[in-house]
Formats: structure tokens, C-alpha cells, sequence
């Protein structure tokens, strides 16, 4: 049998960021205020992990959809360029490119205005068995963010993965409160390693300790989970062992996409074979490798980078139990 094409299929939401750097208060009604830089780049769950793992010389596809728009042109073209295959997107010619418009203030966590627009298509019912079983991972991002990506579909996508001996990766993004178990217990069974960020947790479980999120999201079947909690480190839970880990220090220039390159830096992990303990070392120094730049992906360390980062700085990781 031959090898798999891809290291890691990113299927999921595709984004046009709009960033400004940081400013020093948000405006009040009529207020004009100064930034010194406004980006335009790419952004998205699925965007940013397909191009941080480029980044680290893996073969990433990605499988989404934009609009036929300027937007939906230059993040192909940057997705491409950064090294991420598109043979798997899709564009649509009835719905804009989704896009976010970033508001960065200083000494405050960034803001976000968005649009779901064309990522409300990608229904999921377009990942075929043949791009499942291309790939060593199959990466889902921004899960729960449209009711078109059914939990009927992403299990459907995920039975062939397991079917094929594909590991199963699960992100979500919970634009505002609701009952999203619905959407997660069908799917967690199936997801061999759950990483939503703390606030998520808290939405979805109602728990306010990431550990009991954790246990929770353990409870419903999900195999291993990971629960990024910004500054203070991460969580993660799973049959054998719960650790927490730190982070490292970095001063903070712009957080966009920094869970993102969490995940980037796990799923790197995942593909050496590294132990729990080394996954997340690559997910923390990829993470801290991301927010050193105005950008979802700007600032992500190349392989050689991140290897001698990782070699040279130690990161606590305490076993809980």
C-alpha cells in the first residue's frame, strides 16, 4: 500500500483577516483612531493550521471554500505560495469569502467582528473517502460555527478516517452561548484528540476549571483532549494521564491565531511520534512562535526554528494524576 499524500488534510472554515496593529483604545461613537499597520491576511481554523504546518515543511491540504471575490483569490494565492496544496478548494460564486476584521487594543485580548458568508456552504458532505484516506491526519476546525457542517456529516468524515486508520482531530468555534453538546456528542466518540480553548469550555460545559471541562468532554468519548487556557498553559486529559503545562514567556505583539498554531505544533508532534509531554512543547512553542507578529501566520517558527527553540528553552509540564 502506498504512503499517504498528506501529512494533514485541514478541512474546516477559511477566512480573510482584516488586522489592525495595536491601538491604544477602542474609539467611541464618531472617534477616529490611528494604527500604525492594517493587514490583510489569511485567517480560519483550517487556513492557519494548513499553513503553520507548511510552515514546517509538512505536506498540508487543505478542503474549504471561498467566494469567487479578490478576498477569496489572495488567500489561495497565500495559501498556496506558503506551501499548503488546494486542490480540495472549493469556490463559490453566490457567497463572499468569510472575513474578519481584528481589533487589536493595547494591554486588551483582540476583538473580532466576522462573516460567516461562504464558509456556511461547506457543508463537509464534499470530503470524500479518497481525501480522508490521502492523509495521515484529517484536521476539522471551527466546528459548531454553522449548523450546515451537521454532526451527521463530521461523523460521517470522521467513521471513514477511523475506518482508514487516520487520526481524527477536532477544533470548534462557538460564536455565541447555545446547547452545542447536540452537535458534540455524535462527534466526540469519533475524535481522537479534542482541542477547543478554555472559553469554549466553559461555554460548552458550563465549567469554569478546564479540568472538569476536560473530564466532561472525556465523559461524552472523545478520546484525548487539550484545553488551551492563553497565558496559563494548557490542559490534557486522557485515559492514561491528565498534565498541565505552562507557557512560554513572549512578549505579546498580536494573539491572532495562536491557538491555531497550538494545534499546528500538537498535530506536528502527532506526526513524530512524540510522547503527551512533546506534543504539547510543540504546540506551546509554536503558539508562542505566533504572536511574536501581527497575523494569524506571520510569525511561525520554520521546523529548524521551532526544534532549536524547543532545545533550548525548558517548559514545565506537571502530571496531575
Amino acid at each position: 500500500m502506498s504512503s499517504p499524500r498528506y501529512d494533514c488534510l485541514c478541512a474546516g472554515i477559511i477566512v480573510a483577516d482584516h488586522v489592525c496593529k495595536a491601538i491604544d483604545h477602542m474609539p467611541r461613537p464618531g472617534e477616529l483612531v490611528l494604527t500604525d499597520e492594517m493587514s490583510l491576511t489569511i485567517g480560519g481554523c483550517a487556513s492557519n493550521v494548513a499553513a503553520d504546518l507548511a510552515r514546517l515543511d509538512r505536506r498540508a491540504a487543505i478542503a474549504g471554500i471561498v467566494g469567487q471575490d479578490v478576498f477569496g483569490q489572495y488567500v489561495e494565492e497565500s495559501l498556496a505560495a506558503s506551501g499548503v496544496h488546494c486542490e480540495y478548494l472549493m469556490k463559490s460564486d453566490t457567497l463572499p469569502t468569510s472575513g474578519s476584521f481584528v481589533i487589536n487594543v493595547q494591554g486588551e485580548d483582540r476583538r473580532f467582528i466576522h462573516s460567516v458568508a461562504a464558509n456556511s456552504l461547506f457543508t463537509g458532505e464534499t470530503v470524500t473517502e479518497e481525501q480522508i484516506r490521502s492523509s495521515r491526519i484529517l484536521y476539522l476546525g471551527g466546528y459548531c460555527l454553522s449548523e450546515e457542517l451537521s454532526p451527521e456529516n463530521v461523523a460521517r468524515m470522521f467513521e471513514v478516517a477511523r475506518d482508514a486508520g487516520v487520526i481524527t482531530v477536532l477544533d470548534v468555534v462557538t460564536p455565541k452561548p447555545a446547547d452545542y453538546w447536540q452537535m458534540l456528542k455524535p462527534v466526540l466518540p469519533l475524535s481522537d484528540y479534542f482541542l477547543p480553548n478554555n472559553d469554549e469550555g466553559e461555554l460548552i460545559t458550563g465549567e469554569a476549571d478546564p479540568l472538569k471541562q476536560a473530564q466532561a468532554f472525556r465523559d461524552a468519548g472523545a478520546n484525548s483532549v487539550i484545553i488551551t487556557c492563553g497565558g496559563q498553559g494548557s490542559i490534557l486529559l486522557d485515559a492514561e494521564r491528565s498534565l498541565r503545562s505552562e507557557i512560554y514567556p513572549v512578549d505579546l505583539v498580536d494573539g491572532t491565531g495562536s491557538g491555531d498554531a497550538f494545534v499546528a505544533g500538537f498535530i506536528h508532534g502527532l506526526l513524530e511520534e512524540g510522547s503527551p509531554e512533546a506534543c504539547l512543547r510543540y504546540g506551546s512553542a509554536l503558539g508562542h512562535s505566533c504572536v511574536r507578529a501581527t497575523g494569524a501566520t506571520a510569525g511561525i517558527f520554520t521546523r529548524d526554528e521551532l526544534n532549536e527553540f524547543v532545545a533550548a528553552h525548558d517548559l514545565r509540564v506537571e502530571t496531575l494524576s
